[in-house]
């Protein structure tokens, strides 16, 4: 039964009680549904009848209380590290007769092993600033707040529906959290307490643990997500990674927006998403679920083979929009074509020569296209990622098995056997080494031909690769196409450019697929990145050259020599730079 506090507020037919909380401006805003409306949306949304919902942090109650009231959930469990709150939280579940349905507990809730029992928190005039992190200038009152572990209501309570709005706590929490059993997820992350990169690292985690956005309740700093099984990183030896499904009347939804991670992929016939066409790099899916398109007037007869994303970027492409062609070793007589979508919704239907090269190599007369508005196809197979960045470069058994059964087999040697690989006919701006032409020099002197892939058909490059005894290469998107046509008995040098994850890429490809493990030779002396905000595939190293000379003499690339290889002069290093390059701390 309703009690007889003085109502302040209402929202979704939950009342709020007066309170010191609850200033004019605040029910101005619980009335007109806009305080949290992004979490209580998103809460409606996915929470079913008979769901066990975990609040962590509940404020002042009003959004745990909507979920108990509207959404018909069995229980409602709320934590709420902030002591002046509970009284006013009881209050209103109280004031709404919610007492058997919905609970708080003045704790907080903690997933990491080993958990104190007690915990300082910040209490600031405002309830919305308190938090455990004190990360400001604003005066506080320290409290203790005893502690729960979040193991135990986890095997206790058995949450299916997380709800999180913990000021910061957010990416301590996820770090530890078992998610197993929780169904979805509404958070707000909190840049602020932990800056971009944590609040990249708070979504990368809810990625990899299988949870998709939902799009319609999603924002930057407000996500709904829910667990799909399908939704899980490919792995190369088990999973949707090895297997192919067959989909009728298939909807292909390209991307409309150029961004890192994409709502594109494939339909089913039914309007829901098909989770193993997703492009996977990292653990993390760069292509998600997009929303049906009003229409979809263009259509594909036949049985086509689903490509994934189109890269243009000859690296990604080798590594990523090859990773379904595997399915080529077993289909090539039953399909019509390959069908991509492209990465950037600029380029459209393009489709580059190299690519038709490298799948000609695959499949002689194979047609590819790239499809760049919401297409129906009749009959769509749609083979499991078995490439990719990260654990996927080892690739599928089935994979590796397609490119030495059937990837350029009829090209034959042809070319010198001492190579190195260059990067100095690249543009400036796509990652340079500095002293490059000098070692080019060097390693002429030494019986090396300088090769600059770029200039060369995709037959030229592999004839030329495969033929070589001895390889040295800057650390580049060479090195992928070499790993797929190499020899156990070839010996490879790879020479860092830069300090980035992409070499051990490289070392993994060349190891899964050729059997080779390279010589991976680091000598910087520095780093040059353009001044400002920079990815690390733009910057410039500047090459130790005594130091490489004995490594690559040590390593029986090179024969030893009276002479020692002299090093950059720095000032002449600077004029190469000019004025736009800072050197990396």
């Amino acid at each position: 039964m309703e009690n007889a506090s003085r109502v302040a507020a209402e929202c979704h037919g939950v009342k709020v009680p007066d309170s010191p909380m609850i200033t004019p401006e605040r029910a101005a805003r619980i009335n007109a549904a806009r305080y949290e409306g992004q979490e209580i949306a998103g809460a409606l949304d996915v929470i079913r009848p008979g769901d066990h919902v975990l609040e962590l942090g509940a404020g002042i109650g009003l959004v745990g209380a909507i979920a108990a009231k509207k959404a018909r959930p069995a229980k409602v469990l709320s934590f709420e590290a902030n002591p002046g709150l509970i009284q006013h939280i009881n209050a209103l579940y109280a004031l709404n007769d919610l007492q058997h349905i919905i609970e708080v507990r003045n704790e907080v809730l903690i997933s990491a092993p080993d958990a104190p029992e007690y915990l300082p928190f910040h209490i600031r005039n405002s309830y919305l600033g308190s938090s455990l992190i004190d990360s400001d200038k604003r005066a506080t009152t320290r409290v203790e707040v005893p502690t729960a572990a979040y193991e135990d209501v986890r095997e206790g309570f058995a949450p299916t529906v997380l709800l999180m709005d913990i000021e910061g706590g957010e990416l301590d929490f996820l770090r530890h959290a078992n998610l197993d059993g929780i169904r979805a997820i509404v958070i707000e992350f909190h840049p602020e307490a932990y800056g971009k990169d944590g609040m990249r690292t708070c979504k990368a985690i809810l990625e990899r643990a299988g949870f998709a956005k939902v799009p319609a309740h999603c924002t930057r700093h407000v996500w709904t997500c829910t667990f799909d099984a399908e939704v899980q990183p490919p792995q190369p030896d088990a999973g949707w990674a090895v297997e192919t499904s067959t989909l009728e009347n298939a909807l292909i939804v390209p991307p409309t927006e150029q961004k890192f991670v994409q709502p594109a992929g494939v339909l089913r016939a039914d309007g829901k998403y098909h989770a193993a066409g997703a492009l996977w790099r990292n653990g993390r899916a760069l292509t998600i679920a997009p929303d049906p398109p009003a229409n979809a007037t263009a259509t594909r007869e036949g049985t086509w083979l689903w490509g994934g994303v189109l890269w243009m970027h000859f690296g990604h492409f080798l590594v990523e929009s090859t990773s379904r062609l595997w399915a080529l070793n077993t289909l090539q007589d039953q399909i019509d074509g390959v069908l991509f979508v492209p990465k950037r919704p600029r380029n459209g239907t393009e489709v580059h020569e190299f690519q038709k090269e490298f799948i000609s190599l695959l499949a002689p007369d194979m047609p590819v296209e790239c499809i760049a508005e919401p297409t129906k196809v009749e009959r769509l197979i749609v083979p499991g990622q078995g490439f990719g960045l990260g654990k996927m470069i080892a690739g599928t058994d089935a994979f590796r098995a397609a490119i030495t059964a059937d990837f350029a087999t009829d090209i034959a040697p042809d070319g010198p056997e001492k190579l190195y690989i260059s990067r100095s006919g690249l543009p400036a701006g796509r990652g340079n080494l500095i002293g490059e032409t000098e070692l080019e020099a060097h390693l002429s002197a030494q019986g090396y031909a300088i090769y600059h892939p770029q200039n060369h058909s995709l037959t030229n490059q592999i004839a030329t690769y495969k033929a070589a005894k001895h390889i040295i290469a800057a650390e580049g998107s060479a090195l992928h196409l070499l790993a797929m046509v190499a020899r156990p008995t070839q010996h490879v040098a790879i020479i860092v450019r830069r300090p980035s994850g992409a070499t051990r890429n490289l070392e993994q490809h060349l190891q899964s697929f050729a059997g080779i493990t390279p010589v991976t030779l680091s000598q910087l002396t520095r780093s040059w990145k353009p001044l400002g905000a920079a990815k690390p595939r733009l910057w410039k190293g500047e090459l130790d050259m005594p130091a490489l000379q004995q490594d690559l003499i040590a390593a029986g690339f090179i024969g030893a020599s009276k002479t020692t290889w002299d090093p950059l002069d720095p000032s002449d290093v600077q004029s190469r730079l000019g004025d736009k390059f800072e050197e990396v701390a």
